[in-house]
Order: C-alpha cells, then structure tokens, then sequence
C-alpha cells in the first residue's frame, strides 16, 4: 500500500514501535470501534445524530492519514489530518458516552492510540 523504502528511510521518533505492532493493535481497536458503534445504535435515545456524524467525520479522517502520510508523503497534511482526527474522536467518546456508556469507553483505547500517533507523526515531521 506504501513505500516502505521511503518510510523506512525516515529518522524515527524515539517510541516509535515496531512495524509488527500496528496490524495487531489497529484489528482489535477497528473491532472495539464497531462494537462502541453497535452500542450506541441499540441504544435508545431522540439525540443521537450529532454522534452519528462524529463518527462518520472521524472514520473518513482515520481512513485519509494513512494516503497523506504514506502515498502522498505528505507529514505537515498528515499531522492536521490527524489534529482533526482527534478532535472529532474526542467529540464521537463524548457524545457516545452521553448515550451509551459502554460506548463512549470503548473508544478510549482508540483516543489514545491516535493520540500517540498523533506524537508519532510530529516526530516523524521534525526529524524528517
């Protein structure tokens, strides 16, 4: 999907993980994603659409970093991408939360994840 040559070429930020780690960690977070989702749709509730585009605000952002950051190559996109993508996560935990519970904590593995990307990126910017 990416140029590994060009990102393997990158100064790394100090933290930075293994390359390994990310499909483990990305397909249980994806998974607790849809769960927070599940949730929050059963239940019930007459003020659930701002939720409904958080969340479709902040998947479209998840799922355009990786394109700006790999294919495009593009770090300075990628890091307000990203700035986005946590803003409106924090906005989808907050809104889901005030519905569903269970919602709102599923998602806060995610939040923190991001956000350590999130550090990973401003790394990868300054030092590259």
């Amino acid at each position: 999907m990416y140029n590994s040559l060009w990102y393997h070429s990158l100064t790394k930020p100090f933290l930075a993980p293994p390359d390994w780690i990310f499909q483990p960690v990305w397909s249980v977070l994806y998974f607790m994603i849809f769960a927070a989702l599940v949730f929050y749709i059963c239940k019930k509730s007459d003020d659930k659409k701002s939720g409904y585009i958080f969340f479709v605000i902040q998947l479209i952002l998840n799922l355009a970093w990786s394109p700006v950051f790999f294919v495009c190559k593009r770090m300075f996109f990628a890091l307000a991408v990203i700035f986005l993508l946590d803003f409106f996560v924090f906005l989808t935990i907050r809104k889901f939360y005030s519905v569903s519970k269970i919602s709102g904590i599923l998602l806060i593995p995610y939040f923190v994840w991001i956000l350590f990307a999130s550090y990973l990126n401003i790394g990868y910017f300054l030092l590259n």
